[in-house]
Formats: C-alpha cells, structure tokens, sequence
C-alpha cells in the first residue's frame, strides 16, 4: 500500500500536518499547525473525507455534510496558504463540499473514492500532471438540504406526495455537481456529424397502440405508445460525434449520450443515460465517435403499471451535458396503412 503522502514525497519535499486526529475530527486543536505550514509552502494539498467508520452497510449517514471541524479546517488552511490549494476528497458517497466549491482560495478539487493500494501514486499524477482525468461522477453530489426534503423510508424515484424525485433521471433541483460531472486538464469540444432522425415502425395486427398519461389530459396522439414486449425492436439511432481536443494535453473524454422523452408525458424521466465511450485524442487532433443504439432499449419509458412503452412523438438526444442535441422522431403506421 502507497499512502498519498508517500506519492507526493516523491515530487518533492512535503511538510505533513495531521490537521484532525482522527477521520471524526471532534477537535480543532490541529488546525493552526496545518495553517502554519500552509503559509510557508509552495503549494498545499488538503485531504480530507470519509471513511468506513462513517458510511457503511451499518451505518447510515445523518447528512451530507463533512465531519465535525473538516469543513473549518479545511477554509481556514486554504485562507493562510502561501500557494495554490488542491482538496483531495475520499468518500463513496456524494458530499455537499459547496464552501470548498465556492472558495477562490481553493484551486481543484479531486475526489478520489476509496482507492487501492496504488492509489496514492494516482492522486499524486493526477495533482502534478504526469496524468491526465478524465473521469464522470457516477452519482449525483446533493446539497445536504437534499436530506431534508424527503424521509428515507420514501422509495420511488419519481417524485412523489411533494418530496422530489431521486437520482438525475428524476431530481431537477440545484446540486453541489451534477451526474456525469468531470473536468479534465485540456478542453474537448463536440461536433455532430451525422444523425438519422426518425424511426416508422408499421404495426401488424396483432400490435396494438397502448395509452399514456399526459400532463394535458386533452392532448390525444392517435397512436400514443406502444409495449416494447409487442415489437421487435430492430430498428436503431446511429450518429457520429466527432470530438475535438483544443488543448495543448493529450487526455481521454468520456462522450455521455442521453435520451430525453416527448414534452407533456406526465411522470416520466427528464433523462437517461443510453450509451457512453471512452475516447482518446491527442492534442490537437480530433476522433470520431460513432454510436448504434437500439430504439427501444433508448428511447423507452416505464408507466406506473410498470410496463414498457415506447412513446410516439418527438425524442430527443443529447451527447454529453447537452453539448450538442438532435430530434429524433418515432411515428407508428396502422397495419393497415
């Protein structure tokens, strides 16, 4: 096992302040010598977090909030510190780190997850450069107002008796960072080069147009959905995306492409993730990414019966935190026509 700290050791010369006495941090007595030592260096790295002792199995966390002195210890060593801050963050859940987010002193924020045993040589390439991230958040970081504003024992992930929904299908309030959140030390850009935009799926006697609830409940296509069980699902969207590095540093993206459903289903997803790739591109340089996704599998959505519908209407599809977007429209023809 290499510890962080004898990773950066290995870039230089580190002068290593506790801070807190243990992952609690119930005493703030350690704080002024990690700020002493802040104003002396050239850069500082903060770690801070959670660990096992906090969230578990076992042990259900009361918020999102890091513990007891970490946030004051954590602003009072970025306000003395002499060079650029980096805060290292090790936690599997979502933290609301919104003071650390909002404070100028504060120059990067790494999350790191619960690393293994070369995880100290990670975080220490990543904070000097030698590698370039080019990670996602795998789940949505809430403020801690989040807690608050549901009782656990409420399941669905819609919105539902006036609590808001969960994870970013379903939740459309402020978060500290969002699903799908990344950065990376070069700058990607996107360009969409070429889309299929519709789907005409004829039905055969034995399919049949199922109804879906609408927010208006006047609206009533002539054929709303239909049971994905009831088709073959053959058809498919398939797109290039070509991804440009403007930087100077070669680095990895990570293109996201989400569906988004016809306006004015009522009780639906707002989106969803239906195909990702890990592209690497050199600086300068520019890859094309081309993606076939199923139609149903992308585009279907779960009605309160939970069945499987693919809805008619107007789609629509955004490649990564809607970059770029295109329609993509599913029209349904009688058997008969």
């Amino acid at each position: 096992m290499i510890s962080p700290l004898d990773a950066l050791s290995a870039y230089g010369a580190v002068d290593y302040q506790a801070g807190c006495s243990e992952m609690k941090c119930w005493g703030e007595n350690l704080i002024p010598p990690a700020m002493q030592a802040a104003a002396k260096a050239d850069a500082t790295i903060i770690i801070a977090g959670i660990d096992l002792s906090i969230e578990a199995e076992s042990l259900d966390r009361d918020d999102l909030l890091l513990p007891g002195f970490q946030s004051k210890l954590i602003n009072q060593v970025a306000d003395a510190a002499k060079g650029p801050v980096v805060l290292v963050l090790f936690s599997a859940g979502g933290l609301d780190i919104s003071f650390a987010k909002n404070n100028p002193k504060i120059g990067a924020i790494l999350w790191a997850g619960y690393p293994g045993e070369k995880g100290g040589p990670a975080i220490a390439d990543v904070i000097f450069g030698k590698y370039n991230p080019g990670g996602r958040l795998p789940l949505t970081w809430h403020e801690d107002s989040y807690t608050h504003m549901l009782p656990m024992t409420s399941m669905p992930l819609r919105p539902v008796d006036g609590y808001p929904g969960r994870t970013y299908k379903f939740f459309n309030g402020s978060t500290v960072y969002p699903f799908g959140y990344g950065l990376s030390y070069t700058k990607f850009n996107y360009t969409l080069k070429s889309a299929v935009r519709s789907a005409h799926i004829k039905l055969d006697k034995f399919q049949h147009c199922y109804s879906i609830k609408y927010q208006d409940d006047s609206y009533n296509p002539p054929c709303p959905s239909v049971r994905t069980d009831d088709l073959d699902c053959e058809k498919e969207i398939h797109f290039e995306v070509q991804v440009q590095n403007e930087g100077a540093k070669d680095g990895s993206e990570v293109v996201i492409v989400y569906s988004k459903p016809p306006q004015g289903i009522a009780a639906t997803h707002i989106k969803q993730v239906v195909g990702f790739q890990r592209v690497f591109v050199p600086a300068g340089r520019s890859k094309t990414v081309k993606f076939r996704l199923n139609v149903c599998n992308s585009l279907r959505v779960t009605d309160y019966n939970a069945y499987s519908v693919l809805p008619s209407g107007g789609h629509t599809i955004t490649i990564g935190n809607d970059i770029i977007s295109f329609p993509f429209h599913i029209n349904f023809r009688n058997y008969c026509n």
